[in-house]
Order: structure tokens, then C-alpha cells, then sequence
């Protein structure tokens, strides 16, 4: 009992640490909201004021409408901020630190295992850095591996109230993030697993499949029936333009356009990870050092299990159970890797990969795994220089990646760049003018979206396409404010070519987050 408060103490310790890094000074961190954020806060505002939340909504090449109507309720509480935006994901984000707690300890038995897994998925800058953004694919991992959790629960304990949280949770997965559509090959992979580990089991086990399938499509029929039935078009996304099979991407020589983009999506978690900074920390990989190499350890031997008990099993007759957990690590792994090296786009991708998030970390728990088991067999002088190595380990675990992304990341003007924090710096701006003063944006779609989602409701805002600046008039006295999100040499003189007076002013700070303006 006392060892369980122990661990259960240090969990909290985790997930307390978990949540402060997905929260601390999130409006600066990451220095602007992009644009696709910015269309969610955007559509939540329209769902609040409406009353219409959608299944799916349409825009910006169609996006599953879960996150975005939870995004209308903290909007709705906490009004138009950064924070309202990205609340979801913060919570998201350190409650799959505690799913990986709860399935590593199943899957895995030890409590040690699970603590490992909480500190490794809390202190990732991986994880970090999608926890800070507001994008609905951070539901994935948290979803995944709360349904597996209970999976995994329910097949030890045959309860069938497992199965139906196990159901409902999984089917939530279908209404998030498009990616999470080939995640059912996990399913059916574990289920070949489990026919040929454990014997007579389907007829053990028919009642548990069927309510878990049952209460999966209570929670995904909504989609579904809005995906097969009411408008299949919505869902004809770009997907099809940047994938491997497409001619136009592939060259005509498809097996090496594969072989490269797997390629790429392999190596990303030890050598070079995605070069998108919204993403990753470019060039390096989405793993630290110490995490990549044990990775990569517990990858091989995985791969090397699952070998030998598939052996045993089909040529002895050996049935094993740990060969489910095999199974279901490698299917999880490689069906989460299709979203990203079927597509031939940005590659390597850690965004499309985002579900592999929590299996990943499990698979590099495995050789700190092997280390504390032979712990014992070490002699004293060898016990102090183990526990002095895995708490350098751990520090630096600890450290590294928060340091890379509250210290290195925070201060890049790439970053500020990739963020378009310029956009956020003309609406705090437009803030401080008269509310009487006409505020003329000259930016386009995109960009707008920032504004438009941090100042809903400013009065005289008007928001112009380059191509249409000559709408904008002056009436006798009037004041008005012409705000450029760039350099635009031609917009600018001839405005002030057409308009007398208009004095000109560049507003940029030591990022390099500039806008102009031009004022009567």
C-alpha cells in the first residue's frame, strides 16, 4: 500500500509537471496564433453565435467539428484569447499523459513501466508543442490510449463495462482528426492476435466484441452517417492531391516515392525530424538522444519477439499472450505511420504521425525496462553507479526539451515567422486606437483570420484584399488607419498617392514581427 502511494504520488508530481508545461504563458508561447488555429476560433464564434455546432465543418479544406465545438465552449467562457483557443488542447495534452500511465501499466505490468511512460510523454517536446496548439489531431493519442487502456482491462478482467467505455471512447476518434480513420487495422490486427494466443476465443469473448463494436458506433454513427450518407462530398480533402499514388507526386515510379517517404517517416524520431517549425525544433529529431536511442532499442526488440513467439506459435503451437502485446505495439506503430508516408508532402511530418505518440513512448520504456530488472543482479558499487546514470538520465530527460522549447524555440524568429505573430501584434494594436477610428486591414484570407478572431466585435473594422484598395475614401475629417500585414510598395504609394496627408510608420520589434500603417 505504501509503494502504491508512492506511485501514485509521483504520477500527480507528473501530470502537475505535464500541465505546467502545456500552460505556462501559452498567450506568448508559440508568439502567434496560425491561421489554421485562427479558422477553429473563427467557426466556434460563428457555432456560438448561431447556436448551429457542426459534425463537420466545411472550410479550410473540411476539419471534424468535436474540437472545434469544445473550442466554442471555453470561447464562451473565457471570451476570444489565446487561451480560450488552446484549452482543449492543454487539457488533451496532459490527460494522455495519464493514458500512457494506465495502458504502459497494463500492457506492461509494472508500475515502474508507467511511470516511465507518464515522465517521458510529459517532458516530450513533441507532446509539449502539440499541447500548445490549437489543432484537433492532439485528440489522437489521448483518445487511443484511453480506449486501449480499457481494451486491455476488459480482456484481463472479461468485465463487459470495460468494453462499452473502451467502445464509446473509440468511436469519439472517428469526429477528431483524419488520420485516426486507418487506426482500425489496429483493431483488426489485435483481434487476429488474440484468436491465435488464446484459445477458444471468440467463443469466450463474443459478448465483449460485440458490445465493444456496438457502443463504438453509438459515439462514431454521427460521423459516419454524415460521411456515408448526408455529404460524402465534405470529405473529399486535399488527401487525394499530395498522396504517394497519385502520378502527379509520385514521378511514375511509385514503390521508390514509398520506400522514400517510409523512409523519411522512420528515421524522423532519431536523426532528422520534421522541418516545420510549428511542428518540430528543425533539423533535430522528434526525440531527444537518450528517448531516440531507446527507441530505437526497443523497436529491434520488439521486432525480434514478435518474430520468435510468431515462430513459436505456428510451428510449436507455443501460444504466448505477450505476443498480443507485440502485435498490438508494431500494428499501432506502422498503421498510425500511414497518414504521413502515404502522403508526399512535407515529409517527414510529425503532425500526420501525431498517433503514434503514445506507442512510441511505450516502445522506448523497454530498455530502462531491462535495465531495472537486472538491477538486482548487480553488485553494490554497480547499484550506485546505475541509480547515478538513470538519474543523470532523467534530468536531463527533464530538461532537455523543455529548454529547447521554452528557451530556443520561444526565442526564434523563425518561430515567430512560422506563427505569423505579426497578425497577433496588429490586433493587440488596433486595441489601442479610438473605437470611432476606421480600421482598414489590407491582408489576405488567411492572415485576416488571426485579427478577426482576437477582435470579433471592434467597430469600424473593415478588412481589405490588396486588389480593392481603392474603396477605401475619406470622408472630410474622418480618421482612419490603413494597416499592411507586409510590405505592399505598390498598395502603399498608391494610397498615398490618392489620400493627402497620410503619414506612414513601420512597426517592427526584435523578432522581426513587422506591419505598416497608414494614418490621416
Amino acid at each position: 500500500m505504501q509503494n502504491k502511494k508512492i506511485v501514485w504520488g509521483l504520477l500527480l508530481a507528473i501530470l502537475i509537471a505535464a500541465f505546467a508545461l502545456r500552460v505556462t504563458n501559452i498567450k506568448n508561447i508559440p508568439a502567434g496564433i496560425y491561421p489554421d488555429e485562427a479558422q477553429n476560433g473563427v467557426d466556434a464564434q460563428q457555432a456560438n453565435a448561431t447556436g448551429e455546432y457542426k459534425i463537420f465543418y466545411e472550410g479550410n479544406q473540411g476539419r471534424e467539428g468535436l474540437f472545434i465545438n469544445l473550442q466554442a465552449l471555453s470561447i464562451k467562457a473565457f471570451g476570444p484569447t489565446e487561451f480560450a483557443l488552446k484549452l482543449w488542447s492543454i487539457i488533451f495534452g496532459t490527460l494522455t499523459v495519464l493514458g500512457v500511465f494506465l495502458l504502459t501499466k497494463e500492457l506492461f505490468k509494472s508500475y515502474a513501466a508507467a511511470l516511465i511512460g507518464a515522465y517521458l510523454t510529459a517532458f516530450s517536446y513533441w507532446a509539449i508543442n502539440f499541447s500548445r496548439i490549437g489543432f484537433r489531431a492532439i485528440m489522437v493519442p489521448f483518445l487511443l490510449s484511453f480506449s486501449f487502456y480499457f481494451l486491455f482491462k476488459g480482456l484481463r478482467t472479461k468485465k463487459l463495462h470495460d468494453f462499452v467505455i473502451a467502445g464509446l471512447i473509440y468511436g469519439l476518434g472517428v469526429h477528431t482528426y483524419i488520420a485516426f480513420r486507418v487506426s482500425p487495422l489496429i483493431l483488426v490486427m489485435l483481434l487476429i492476435s488474440l484468436i491465435i494466443t488464446r484459445k477458444n476465443f471468440l467463443l469466450n469473448y463474443w459478448k465483449h466484441t460485440l458490445v465493444f463494436a456496438f457502443a463504438m458506433l453509438v459515439t462514431a454513427t454521427p460521423m459516419l452517417l454524415d460521411f456515408f450518407v448526408y455529404n460524402p462530398q465534405h470529405y473529399a480533402s486535399r488527401t487525394s492531391a499530395i498522396s504517394v499514388f497519385n502520378s502527379a507526386t509520385n514521378g511514375g515510379n511509385l514503390p521508390l516515392t514509398i520506400a522514400k517517404t517510409f523512409g523519411l517517416s522512420l528515421q524522423k524520431y532519431f536523426v532528422m525530424g520534421d522541418l516545420n517549425m510549428r511542428h518540430n525544433y528543425p533539423p533535430y529529431p522528434l526525440l531527444n538522444p537518450i528517448v531516440g536511442i531507446s527507441f530505437l532499442i526497443g523497436f529491434i526488440y520488439i521486432i525480434a519477439k514478435f518474430l520468435q513467439l510468431f515462430w513459436l506459435r505456428i510451428y510449436k503451437g507455443v501460444r504466448d499472450e505477450k505476443l498480443d502485446v507485440y502485435i498490438f505495439l508494431l500494428s499501432w506503430f506502422f498503421a498510425m505511420l500511414i497518414p504521413e508516408f502515404l502522403a508526399n508532402e512535407g515529409n517527414p511530418h510529425a503532425l500526420r504521425s501525431i498517433g503514434t505518440l503514445p506507442v512510441v513512448i511505450m516502445i522506448s520504456i523497454l530498455p530502462f525496462l531491462w535495465i531495472l530488472k537486472k538491477y538486482n543482479q548487480f553488485g553494490h558499487s554497480y547499484k550506485i553507479f546505475t541509480v547515478s546514470i538513470l538519474a543523470g538520465v532523467f534530468v536531463f530527460i527533464g530538461l532537455a526539451d523543455p529548454i529547447k522549447y521554452f528557451v530556443f524555440f520561444a526565442n526564434s524568429p523563425k518561430q515567430h515567422q512560422v506563427f505569423e505573430a505579426n497578425t497577433r501584434a496588429i490586433s493587440d494594436y488596433i486595441r489601442t486606437l479610438p473605437q470611432s477610428e476606421k480600421k482598414y486591414i489590407i491582408t489576405g484570407a488567411m492572415p485576416r483570420l488571426t485579427i478577426n478572431y482576437l477582435n470579433p466585435t471592434l467597430p469600424n473594422t473593415f478588412y481589405i484584399y490588396p486588389h480593392e484598395i481603392n474603396n477605401i475614401k475619406v470622408e472630410g475629417n474622418e480618421k482612419i488607419e490603413i494597416i499592411f500585414t507586409g510590405w505592399d510598395w505598390n498598395s502603399i504609394n498608391s494610397l498615398r498617392g490618392r489620400i493627402p496627408n497620410l503619414t506612414f510608420q513601420e512597426h517592427k520589434n526584435k523578432f522581426g514581427d513587422i506591419f505598416i500603417t497608414l494614418s490621416n
